[in-house]
């Protein structure tokens, strides 16, 4: 399929998503989203799929929504249905990546602001450039949060900060996002896309069940019991133990050699 605001790829079973709107600083808009949702499901139900790297072309990764693109005045234009469409379509992306086996890795290579921060604290993994930059900047246009920023962000680094990030629109360098914990590395920014294909070619290396294990066992653990999340890991170990990946891990394991995931 051909996109027209990103840029697609897959080498060594690692697919790389690219924002390729930089004239208008990755804003996000209705065909951006479309075509994110679409580029999700075509990655979810790729087998040969291990790692997903999502990225961005120029200086931004995303400034967020594309505010020119919702003040129309074409007298048929609908600025509500349109908004809603555009986050009902990243949203429908932004779940598609938390609920597939392969792990999603955002590369940060620039500023990340509304969408574009919310996009990239939804991902499984992120590595910043050292010169990105991190803030919500909605209530900066007297808009409210979306692309699940108002779940994630309180999971990452607790009410109080996420009020903060939200209420202020407080920017965080690269190494404070680190240290807020909304990033796992920082890195200089010619090394960024080099770090990110070598920790997803880890992935490449792993089982992806495992990994899909994983990620749907986190999602659920924030609103079960405890009782019932142990239930919940007892029937998902049996079942991988008992899968080609599980069979084969335990099994290399037990030999002291590397196992051949398929």
């Amino acid at each position: 399929m051909a996109y027209n605001t990103l840029k697609f790829s897959k080498e060594n079973r690692i697919a790389t998503i690219t924002f390729d709107r930089p004239k208008s600083a990755n804003g996000v808009n209705l065909e951006m989203t479309k075509e994110l949702a679409a580029v999700a499901a075509a990655c979810d139900v790729d087998e040969d799929i291990k790692a997903v790297i999502v990225t961005a072309e120029g200086r931004f990764f995303s400034a967020g929504g594309d505010l020119k693109a919702m003040l129309s005045e074409d007298k048929d234009f609908n600025p509500k249905a349109y908004i809603k469409g555009v986050a009902d379509y990243l949203h429908r992306a932004v779940s598609i990546f938390a609920r597939m086996d392969a792990p999603v890795i955002a590369a940060v290579n620039g500023v990340a602001a509304g969408a574009g921060f919310s996009f990239a604290v939804a991902s499984d993994m992120a590595i910043a450039a050292k010169s990105a930059v991190f803030t919500m900047a909605y209530t900066a246009a007297g808009l409210s949060p979306d692309g699940s920023s108002s779940y994630y962000l309180p999971r990452l680094i607790g009410q109080r900060r996420a009020k903060e990030l939200m209420l202020t629109n407080r920017k965080l360098s690269a190494d404070e996002a680190l240290e807020w914990g909304l990033v796992n590395a920082v890195v200089e920014d010619d090394q960024l896309q080099q770090e990110a294909k070598k920790l997803a070619e880890t992935f490449v290396a792993g089982s992806k069940r495992a990994y899909g294990d994983v990620k749907s066992l986190l999602l659920s653990s924030e609103d079960a019991s405890l009782e019932a999340q142990m239930e919940l890991e007892s029937r998902t170990i049996a079942n991988a133990l008992v899968s080609e990946d599980g069979r084969e891990g335990t099994s290399a394991f037990a030999e002291k050699r590397s196992p051949k995931f398929k």
